[in-house]
């Protein structure tokens, strides 16, 4: 999904976000807060459904969330004062101005059309043409959080329709139907690729993809 609000565009397929032509950095967390309210937009999300989403079924304070906050507003350019696009309701949680945000008019290159997806149980990611990281740190393509996945975890390759993964010396493995990935390995649609402790689904562009994978 690609939604263009002011001067800025956020992709959740490639889990960017950018003014103009520059990238703005956010944190995994940030982001994914941001894409929350977007997605839910004018609905408002409570700090206990924010808290749920992000963090579920773990224990975080409230300052947490404020802080992430911050974070999503600094890089929109905005304070908690003068807020343009992420609005406070007080005493509840926060919301997306609905008239500030559209969807994009430009349509994606051939080549910048997802071939395929990454599905699991907290989300899924559009894969396009190229290389992409799966792992747990700030600049990967397909963020999973849990302690079993390396910062770079492992890699997928994609070429039209053809894609291939191989692990990146993790500390726990990359599986692949079962099987621990010595080298790289081609892949299918419908393949259960397990890091670490964690479990997800390729998915080829094709066969479609309407929900995410159950635990």
């Amino acid at each position: 999904m690609q939604v263009r609000f002011g001067e800025f565009t956020i992709d959740t397929g490639s889990r960017q976000l950018r003014r103009g032509d520059a990238e703005c950095h956010l944190s995994p967390k940030a982001f994914e807060l941001l894409r929350l309210l977007i997605e839910n937009r004018p609905r408002a999300l409570s700090k206990e459904e924010l808290h749920e989403r992000l963090w579920p079924s773990t224990f975080v304070s409230e300052a947490t969330l404020t802080s992430l906050v911050a974070e999503v507003r600094a890089a929109l350019g905005e304070t908690a004062g003068h807020g343009r696009f992420v609005r406070t309701v007080h005493r509840f949680g926060y919301a997306f101005n609905e008239t500030a945000a559209a969807p994009a008019v430009s349509a994606p290159s051939a080549d910048e059309r997802a071939r395929c997806w990454i599905v699991w149980q907290w989300g899924q990611v559009a894969l396009t043409d190229g290389e992409h990281l799966l792992g747990r740190d700030g600049d990967v393509a397909v963020w999973l959080e849990s302690p079993s996945v390396s910062r770079h975890h492992a890699r997928i390759r994609v070429r039209g329709t053809d894609a291939t993964i191989e692990d990146l010396a993790s500390k726990n493995g990359t599986y692949l139907r079962g099987e621990r990935l010595a080298g790289p390995s081609p892949l299918s649609d419908g393949d259960e690729i397990r890091l670490g402790s964690v479990l997800v689904k390729f998915r080829l562009t094709d066969a479609g993809v309407t929900e995410t994978q159950s635990s």
